[in-house]
């Protein structure tokens, strides 16, 4: 190795430094609004998607229809 190199090579430093040991909450969080959300949403704070109310969670395209339902829950295409 040529001695500049190995002045180089000293030198270096790599580019990630880590911040250092990782520690886990011995709690869960409190579930929380997004601070983004409506003001009307943040007031109402659910655990289950369900207890929101119905626009928040009701899907925007069209509804399955049960023929739909059981074909997915069939398997998959039939060999017809």
């Amino acid at each position: 190795m040529r001695p500049a190199l190995r002045v180089l090579a000293a030198h270096r430093q790599p580019l990630i430094k880590f911040v250092g040991k990782r520690s886990w909450p011995s709690t869960q969080a409190t579930p929380h609004a997004h601070p983004a959300a409506p003001p009307e949403f943040q007031k109402r704070v659910v655990s289950e998607f369900w207890l929101a109310p119905e626009r928040f969670w009701r899907p925007r395209g069209r509804e399955l229809e049960e023929s739909e339902i059981e074909a997915v829950l069939s398997g998959g295409a039939s060999l017809k």
